[in-house]
């Protein structure tokens, strides 16, 4: 299975919304005692067991919004994976508020546009999201600036505990399947 997180590389996009799928996979390899280095389709991989399974924590490099190019290439290089059953995308999602989190075992790409540009690379919306809401309390005018800005340190101590009930919906996927883990998580 191919755990893949979106985010943008490079050390000024660590913080912000924009990166929380990357943050949620390297949380899980530091649990699993990995880590996600090696250079493969545009893309930082690293293999980890999570939940018994052996999985490949996945972050593109190829910043959001042509994160398909990544996920397209690993595909076809493994060809026993299947989108709907073997691939799990990790996105923020200004539609939810912040902290929300909605897992789906397919669907549209609510206007995120990593999803929109998985979507259009592989050609399905075939596949497991996890999507974590940013929107704040208070009206957005510039979405793209809004999901570029780092996190405010109010909201970074909620962020661990955000990250920790995704990494544990994500384990709930592998360990009981989309179905059971949506009934519990969403």
């Amino acid at each position: 299975m191919l755990i893949v997180g979106l985010g943008n590389p490079g050390a000024q996009y660590e913080w912000t919304r924009h990166n929380l799928g990357f943050m949620l996979v390297d949380r899980l390899a530091r649990e699993s005692g990995r880590e996600v280095k090696r250079a493969e389709c545009r893309a930082l991989v690293g293999r980890a067991e999570v939940e018994g399974r052996g999985v490949e924590l996945v972050k593109p490099q190829t910043y959001m919004n042509l994160s398909g190019e990544s996920v397209a290439c690993l595909l076809r290089k493994r060809t026993t994976l299947k989108p709907a059953q073997d691939l799990l995308v990790i996105s923020d999602d200004i539609a939810l508020p912040f902290g929300t989190m909605r897992l789906r075992a397919r669907g549209s790409s609510g206007g995120q546009k990593g999803l929109k540009n998985i979507i259009a690379a592989l050609g399905t919306d075939e596949f497991m999201r996890l999507r974590i809401g940013i929107r704040p309390e208070h009206p957005v005018s510039d979405t793209a600036s809004f999901v570029l800005e780092n996190f405010p340190k109010a909201q970074r101590a909620g962020l661990e505990e955000i990250l920790g009930r995704g990494a544990d919906a994500l384990r709930a996927v592998l360990r009981d399947g989309i179905e059971k883990a949506m009934a519990q998580y969403n």
